[in-house]
């Protein structure tokens, strides 16, 4: 599976039609064809239901759209921030995080770090929670935001908040309809898709353990490696995942979301950073967060948040 092939699919699947994907890549419609027949042949799967016009993506497709979609930006993004680097040696601050927070107050937490350090330049790497400690400590990364609790003597963690969680139903999904929270104990049996499967522990464990400590049993997990993928799943009807609520947001054509009922359905926002950095950039931080929460009573009803952490 080569590169080129990668970008050739995402044309072809974004313009559903091989002439106007050819146009686009600057090569004839022949060997473009021939490209994506390669593809699938070493997939051993269809990727592109050719017998309708536009031309459609099979289940496997869409699935394999969105993961190449993903792969192509990052790989974009590297390409871009290392010639920047090489170009200009502006100051560096690199932010590890969680999926999910990408959806909550992350993009405005580092608007306001950009106006506030016009002349830094803000990097932000997804990365699981667990990650974010060797990453911490190797000074691959300067802050990072994850869900799991943790114990390092060379790490300091403050919780920020501890967010509601819910439910995703695939449309029409019997149980999707009301309106109201629902109980944790309307999972009993249904299938269950969990992240990350990848380094554990994680998010996927604090799911299994929520479960767990009430009795409810779901009928079979599936494990996956990214939210991104649950809510792709979700949406084929594969079944429910739990998420927290500021991801919602996503899928919002063919996923529907019910809040949890149970208090205890939470899971914290934690921020990480080295001890020996505690004084300086880091305090300023704190002030944005403090800042942002005020700004944004709607946080409130999503989440308990925890300004008393964010004291110097």
């Amino acid at each position: 599976m080569e590169l080129r092939q990668l970008r050739y699919f995402v044309a072809v699947a974004t313009e559903r039609n091989f002439s106007r994907a050819a146009e686009i890549l600057h090569i004839a419609q022949p060997p473009l064809s021939r490209q994506i027949q390669q593809l699938e042949e070493e997939l051993g799967v269809s990727l592109i239901d050719r017998s309708r016009r536009p031309l459609s993506l099979t289940e496997a497709g869409r699935f394999f759209f969105d993961q190449t979609s993903q792969i192509i930006a990052r790989l974009e993004h590297i390409r871009d921030q290392t010639r920047r680097i090489g170009k200009d040696q502006r100051e560096r601050f690199v932010i590890g995080c969680v999926g999910s927070t990408l959806y909550g107050g992350m993009p405005d937490l580092v608007r306001r770090m950009r106006q506030r350090w016009p002349d830094l330049d803000i990097e932000i790497r997804e990365m699981m929670s667990t990650e974010q400690v060797t990453a911490l400590k190797e000074r691959r990364i300067d802050l990072g935001f994850g869900r799991v609790r943790f114990n390092d003597r060379e790490v300091e963690r403050l919780t920020l908040r501890e967010e509601r969680l819910v439910v995703a139903f695939p449309k029409n999904h019997a149980k999707s309809i009301a309106k109201e929270p629902i109980a944790l104990s309307e999972l009993e049996g249904e299938s269950l898709i969990i992240y990350p499967s990848t380094p554990r522990p994680s998010f996927a464990d604090e799911t299994l353990n929520l479960l767990g400590e009430i009795n409810v049993n779901p009928g079979h997990v599936e494990e996956v490696r990214e939210i991104q993928t649950a809510l792709g799943m979700v949406a084929a009807g594969a079944g429910l995942c739990i998420i927290p609520a500021a991801s919602q947001r996503q899928r919002p054509d063919d996923v529907c979301y019910r809040m949890i009922a149970d208090e205890r359905a939470t899971s914290p926002i934690i921020m990480s950073y080295r001890r020996d950095e505690a004084g300086g950039r880091i305090e300023s931080i704190k002030l944005l967060i403090r800042e942002m929460y005020a700004d944004n009573p709607p946080w409130l009803q999503l989440s308990n948040v925890h300004l008393d952490a964010l004291e110097s």
